[in-house]
């Protein structure tokens, strides 16, 4: 399925990836791990207060494909901060909210694209009360990916980008 999305001043076309490729069974065995951020446009991790920031996803047990999700980042001072959240999948797109005082905070996100050993993927999360739209490329930590940058940029529809979505992007490693 092709989407519109439509911003003030484009209209970006991406496809979404999750109903048609990453059924709950394969994101159930592809993301559980650890994966570091490589590149974003998202505000959190690119205003220069957070670095080094590792995404772990941990599978629960249930009926439905449900994660532990944590999130460790340095602060300017050397300090390791972690959020720790709980994603659940709804229809093509997972719902994640936070624990602890968090708990009040929703956010949905997709994996829009990935290579074809699932050691590099792309997220795209959407607006919410807090944040902007924004995405994410991310990497296994044990996987040996070298010029993230060039692959993604050579085959931006198999990641779910557009050239415009691309060239957002702030590239961290």
């Amino acid at each position: 399925m092709i989407r519109v999305v439509t911003g003030l001043s484009a209209v970006v076309f991406y496809v979404d990836l999750v109903s048609e490729v990453f059924d709950s069974s394969v994101l159930a065995a592809k993301l559980p791990g650890a994966w570091t951020l490589r590149a974003t446009n998202f505000p959190m991790w690119v205003d220069g207060t957070r670095h080094n920031p590792e995404f772990s996803y941990e599978s629960v047990e249930g009926d439905e494909l449900t994660l532990t999700d944590t999130v460790s980042y340095t602060t300017r001072t050397g300090e390791v901060k972690t959020i720790i959240g709980t994603d659940r999948l709804r229809g093509d797109e997972f719902v994640w909210r936070g624990q602890g005082w968090l708990k009040v905070l929703t956010s949905h996100w997709q994996v829009v694209g990935a290579d074809d050993n699932f050691d590099t993927m792309v997220l795209r999360f959407s607006k919410s009360r807090l944040t902007p739209a924004g995405i994410d490329v991310l990497t296994r930590v044990d996987s040996d990916v070298p010029a993230v940058r060039s692959a993604v940029a050579h085959a931006t529809d198999k990641f779910g980008l557009s050239a415009e979505d691309f060239a957002s992007l702030t590239w961290l490693l």
